[in-house]
């Protein structure tokens, strides 16, 4: 049997809901209309977009928001990814710089957490029921793999938390001594609300 055309979809996109770029439109564009991520980025120091970021990020609305999805078990690795993805498709800085900062951030996250007196924040997704970072009972016995008559040690993948040597001095006096008053204006206006 022939299958039927979905004629709403013909009738609402022209050609037949074809109307998508053609493989390679995207090459043909002009440099005038390029996007924001194609142009040179606005930062091209770390400590530098790190700063802009601090500054965006503890803005009073968006510090209020930031506080309450870290309440909410937010995992601080998705926040700091789609924070740092929003800074790289408006143009602020190349990809290769979006992923140095990856860690410092998640650094700014765990700061404002710890201001905002939440204990049990979720660094990573899956930290809770990941096998790789239990302790393993003591019943497990270490396999000889290369052959040697000695038993290897078991491998594991640890996710460390980030420390503040990720962070440039000049920031991280500055997430000391603004953060927690700016952490607690969010958190008593949140609660008058």
């Amino acid at each position: 049997m022939a299958e039927k055309i979905d004629k709403s979809l013909v009738e609402r996109e022209p050609f037949g809901g074809f109307n998508t770029p053609i493989p390679g439109e995207g090459l043909t564009g002009s440099p005038d209309n390029a996007k924001a991520w194609e142009r040179p980025p606005q930062y091209v120091d770390d400590d530098k977009a790190m700063e802009a970021l601090y500054l965006l990020i503890t803005e009073q609305e968006k510090l209020q928001g930031l506080i309450s999805i870290i309440n909410e078990g937010v995992p601080l690795e998705e926040i700091a990814q789609v924070v740092l993805y929003q800074g790289y498709t408006a143009g602020q800085y190349s990809p290769d710089l979006m992923l140095t900062m990856i860690e410092p951030t998640i650094y700014l996250l765990i700061a404002i957490a710890d201001y905002a007196e939440i204990k049990d924040y979720v660094l990573y997704e899956g930290e809770e029921d990941d096998p790789d970072t239990e302790i393993p009972d003591d019943n497990v016995v270490p396999v000889d793999m290369d052959g040697d008559g000695i038993p290897d040690e078991p491998v594991q993948e640890t996710k460390t938390k980030p420390d503040s040597s990720s962070v440039d001095k000049s920031l991280l006096s500055r997430i000391e001594k603004e953060l927690p008053a700016k952490v607690k204006a969010a958190t008593t206006e949140e609660e008058e609300i």
